[in-house]
């Protein structure tokens, strides 16, 4: 699988894309039809203390592309909360192509 990261108005951060890596790895085990990966890690500037912090990732499967995006206080609830939402429709996508 290969993996884009894209920052927007943040520095990268080798902690973060190791705890991305790690999840994103864990998905694939389980879903071998992953192609590709694209990571979106960007903050705003919000009136909420509990937002600004936003992850998006975009799978590349077979059929039409996955996304799923979070908005949290920080990166770390952003990015469990954007994976498990892709692994839900991941669950979901596998289902169909059992049943074609």
């Amino acid at each position: 699988m290969d993996i884009t990261f894209e920052y927007d108005g943040i520095h990268s951060s080798n902690r973060l894309e190791m705890m991305i890596l790690e999840k994103l790895n864990k998905l694939e085990s389980k879903y071998d039809f992953i192609i590709r990966t694209r990571v979106f890690l960007k903050t705003t500037n919000t009136s909420s203390p509990e937002t600004g912090k936003i992850c998006k990732i975009q799978l590349s499967v077979p059929g039409p592309l996955l996304f799923a995006e979070s908005n949290a206080a920080n990166f770390e609830t952003a990015i469990a909360e954007t994976v498990n939402d892709l692994a839900r429709q991941l669950a979901k996508k596998k289902e169909k192509m059992k049943s074609h």
